[in-house]
């Protein structure tokens, strides 16, 4: 019998540490075939060229995607979409997959959906039925809409699937692949550890504490950014910590803090912040388990951070109404309510584990769902009795 082909598509720096061990899966699976598209932020240079990393660990990419339209505005950010739907288009006609394989809620997520929904393949969605703010929210829900086959992390976004009148035959609660990583990632960090990804600002000490910063633009506050990104450089500049600070995603709105954090660099270059673009996933998770706290807007803080109990402090509305453990305090976009927040979260230290969003095998679930699972391209709304 032949293998069904799962044809999975990576378009950030994040968006691999969150389907790396799925690809391991699928890859080792001996009823599957990989088949792997790079695309967007993925193949850029100044977002981190993920592209490379990918192939260095091992996984043939089939082809690639540039479909990013330059200028980070919300015109744009339409535009990329439906280019990524033109683009996957022709590829998936040349492909041929079983399987696509779509994960979470970025914009590119969105013109994988449509095209694989259009030309009657199966779509399988991974992170469904999660709650959180910007336009993150509309497009997980339309997605989940789009999709036959769901991965939830847990419980509870598997039940609002099905108040989304999603078919719950069709729902299999197997984990966040991201948790796999910081489940197996190397827990110290080795003295070379920075030194490999160069970056700018002043060195990093391992013999001292250290925050991470990770804030992305949040689009349904577009023209806000640049105030926002200044209040969270007065706060992390007020506590007088070491940073780790890694460069924004490519959403509408990253000019604008990417310019707030050149012109603070210029102005400050003593501050004892180092700028990076990219660290590996598993490096990522090394990084911010051995942090004193992470702060910004980015769900890993509540993903892994949660599993790895790493104190954390969530700037804004990004990740509203996204289930979080403990380890999360959130803070307005006030300079003064953020440095009270990393200043008690540091206090802290670390917090317990919790396993909200895995346990560290939804990688192998997933796979074995794929080449399981019956392929079929019609839904209907699921009405319960």
């Amino acid at each position: 019998m032949a293998k069904r082909k799962i044809c999975t598509i990576v378009a950030s720096r994040a968006n691999y540490g969150r389907v790396k061990s799925l690809l391991e899966s699928v890859q080792k699976h001996p009823d599957l075939e990989l088949q792997l598209i790079v695309g967007a932020s993925g193949l850029l240079y100044r977002f981190g060229q993920v592209v490379n990393v990918i192939e260095r660990d091992g996984f043939p990419v089939n082809a690639r995607v540039y479909s990013i339209v330059e200028g980070e505005n919300l015109t744009t950010m339409a535009k990329s979409t439906g280019l990524a739907i033109q683009e996957l288009a022709t590829l998936f006609e040349n492909l041929r997959p079983d399987v696509v394989v779509t994960v979470a809620d970025r914009f590119e997520t969105m013109g994988t959906a449509v095209a694989a929904s259009y030309m009657n393949i199966c779509l399988a969605h991974t992170q469904g039925g999660e709650v959180s703010g910007s336009i993150d929210e509309s497009v997980r829900h339309a997605i989940s809409k789009l999709a036959h086959l769901h991965f939830p992390a847990n419980q509870e976004a598997a039940d609002i699937l099905v108040r989304m009148g999603e078919d719950p035959a069709r729902i299999f609660v197997t984990g966040c692949p991201a948790i796999d990583l910081a489940a197996r990632a190397p827990k110290e960090i080795g003295p070379e550890f920075f030194a490999r990804y160069g970056g700018v600002g002043p060195a990093m000490d391992l013999n001292r504490p250290y925050l991470v910063v990770l804030q992305h633009p949040v689009t349904t506050e577009f023209g806000q950014g640049i105030d926002q990104i200044n209040q969270t450089l007065a706060a992390v500049n007020q506590a007088g910590m070491q940073t780790v600070w890694l460069w924004p995603n490519v959403d509408a709105g990253s000019d604008d803090i990417s310019k707030g954090l050149r012109m603070f660099r210029e102005r400050n270059p003593e501050a004892p912040i180092h700028f990076y673009r990219n660290f590996t996933p598993e490096d990522y998770v090394t990084l911010i388990a051995n942090c004193a706290c992470l702060v910004g807007n980015s769900s890993s803080a509540i993903r892994e951070g949660s599993f790895l109990g790493t104190p954390a402090v969530n700037i804004g509305s990004r990740q509203t109404g996204r289930t979080r453990g403990p380890n999360v305090a959130d803070a307005g976009y006030t300079a003064q309510g953020i440095a009270e927040a990393i200043r008690a979260q540091v206090a802290h230290g670390p917090y317990p584990s919790a396993s909200i969003y895995g346990d560290g095998r939804a990688g192998e679930r997933m796979a074995q769902v794929l080449a399981t699972a019956e392929v079929s391209i019609q839904k209907q709304f699921f009405l319960r009795g």
